[in-house]
């Protein structure tokens, strides 16, 4: 085999939203490479970056949905760079980033 390499993914989105609310507060984004929120200080997305994320894009889930999944990557290679041994898993920045957002339905869904 020839020394012929896949190419590297390019970086993700900028981790710059929600945007704060109101305006003069300090707003709720991601200290990288941490993943902390720049606020509070609890593990990004925090319960109010959540809600600001869910006001900012309610009119266009789909551009929430490809934002959050951008981070997602963006956290996994800071947080796997941090600890490669005893990193988060796959499933926990799955639902850390990505499974509270728009259109997730249940696995099972219920009987009526």
């Amino acid at each position: 085999m020839t020394g012929h390499r896949l190419p590297q993914p390019q970086e993700g989105p900028a981790a710059d939203r929600p945007r704060p609310y109101p305006p003069y507060a300090k707003p709720h984004i991601p200290l990288r490479p941490m993943w902390c929120c720049g606020a509070c200080g609890r593990p990004w997305p925090c319960a109010d970056a959540r809600l600001l994320l869910k006001a900012e894009y309610a009119d266009d889930q789909v551009a929430l949905s490809i934002y959050l999944c951008g981070l997602l990557h963006e956290a996994a290679r800071d947080l796997y760079r941090l600890n490669p041994a005893d990193g988060p898993s796959p499933g926990d920045l799955f639902t850390r980033f990505v499974a509270w957002g728009p259109y997730r339905r249940p696995i099972v869904d219920l009987p009526r």
